[in-house]
């Protein structure tokens, strides 16, 4: 069974994603985005897949977005595309490969709805939300 995360350990949202995965049994294949850039097909088919626009998938919050200008809604895709390869901290995180989807987790819990199997146990969220309940069952 196949589960790609790309990750960014500073970002609590990631590690909880990671954490949930985890949590399900599955140990998944982490690639860190930043330092290992997807490709620009691999990037596009992320986001087309996960239902997003390219737009959707930017991350403006301590990024370069505002400085670059991205907020210009004339720039065309392939304009956001290159600029999110060149920087890629703008690529919004996490997104999750399985094989039951690809979504951007977040929040983190997204996770659930494409892991292939259930949670193990119970899972609380490092800011102390609980999600999991001791059964493996996701609390609403």
């Amino acid at each position: 069974m196949s589960v790609t995360i790309y990750h960014n350990p500073k970002c609590g949202t990631s590690r909880n994603t990671l954490a949930m995965i985890r949590n399900a049994g599955i140990e998944p294949e982490v690639i860190e985005y930043l330092e290992h850039i997807p490709t620009r097909e691999q990037l596009k088919s992320m986001i087309s897949s996960s239902g997003l626009t390219i737009r959707g998938a930017i991350r403006e919050k301590d990024t370069p977005f505002a400085e670059l200008g991205l907020a210009d809604e004339s720039m065309t895709d392939d304009h956001l595309l290159d600029t999110m390869l060149e920087h890629p901290i703008l690529i919004n995180r996490p997104f999750v490969v399985t094989p039951l989807g690809v979504r951007l987790c977040r929040p983190s819990e997204v996770v659930l709805e494409i892991l292939p199997c259930q949670q193990q146990g119970e899972f609380t969220k490092e800011d102390g939300e609980r999600v999991v309940n001791a059964d493996g069952r996701r609390i609403r």
